[in-house]
């Protein structure tokens, strides 16, 4: 999300006013950016790196991709390969295989020997896809989901608003003291006690997603007899910090569901 999707000032449809032209600027932005955290990433108990001089890499239309200097790659497990790639706005890009704990996991890693005048600070450094290691390790807390945005913020207000929830119609919840979630490049959401939804509307479901920014969410099915909407609310029962407000509420989207903040 924040400054690389949708309407952050790095995405494609950029919102708010600026003091400068946008026109001039190059459609597809990048920022090359400090990291200043120790990272790791181990694959079968194997540090494959450990850096704190890392950097983000902020491209229009994808999430921050994490860079470190290639010498803080340990180079026992790596393998150079035949394989490369082309980028319009990096440049070629150069490919390494892993050989760590019995496991050959080809080209994981990838860097730019001669990248484009525009990104010419990518040279040295190199990037792991994101999905190899068994374990990221930011310090020593381990990253769950993607890497944490630090451009990225969410907020949750108390909120005397009214708040109604329609399921092909009908309103299954109202409420006037919703708890009001504001996520960066996110619209609005409002969550509401499970006190102020219709008895009997909800079923849990059995799936589960995490945001690394709020925690593992629980979906619940929405609608009864002939009329359910599948997954149609979730709810955080356990989030993370930033998000401790929403405890147990439950917020609703979805086809058939229509969500009335006054």
């Amino acid at each position: 999300m924040t400054l690389t999707l949708g309407s952050g000032p790095l995405g494609h449809a950029p919102a708010g006013s600026f003091n400068f032209s946008l026109a001039d600027a190059p459609k597809h932005r990048l920022m090359f950016e400090a990291y200043p955290r120790r990272m790791r990433a181990l694959i079968a108990g194997h540090a494959v790196l450990d850096s704190m001089h890392g950097k983000l890499l902020y491209e229009s239309a994808h999430l921050p991709i994490y860079y470190l200097p290639v010498d803080d790659l340990d180079e026992h497990y790596l393998e150079p390969s035949d394989h490369t790639t082309h980028c319009p706005f990096k440049g070629d890009a150069s490919y390494w295989s892993l050989h760590v704990g019995g496991r050959v996991i080809e080209n994981a890693v990838w860097h730019y020997p001669q990248p484009l005048e525009p990104a010419s600070w990518l040279k040295g450094y190199a990037s792991l896809a994101a999905d190899v290691p068994d374990l990221w390790l930011a310090e020593d807390e381990p990253v769950r989901g993607h890497l944490r945005d630090p451009y990225h913020r969410v907020d949750v207000l108390e909120s005397s608003r009214r708040v109604k929830v329609r399921f092909k119609g009908e309103v299954v919840a109202d409420s006037d003291r919703p708890k009001l979630l504001f996520e960066t490049g996110l619209p609005t959401r409002a969550y509401l006690l499970r006190a102020d939804v219709l008895p009997g509307i909800l079923a849990q479901s059995e799936t589960t997603s995490f945001c690394p920014y709020k925690g593992q969410a629980s979906w619940w099915n929405l609608g009864a007899g002939k009329r359910v909407r599948a997954d149609g609310a979730w709810s955080y029962e356990a989030p993370l910090p930033e998000a401790l407000k929403v405890a147990g509420h439950l917020c609703f989207e979805g086809e058939g569901i229509e969500v009335q903040l006054a």
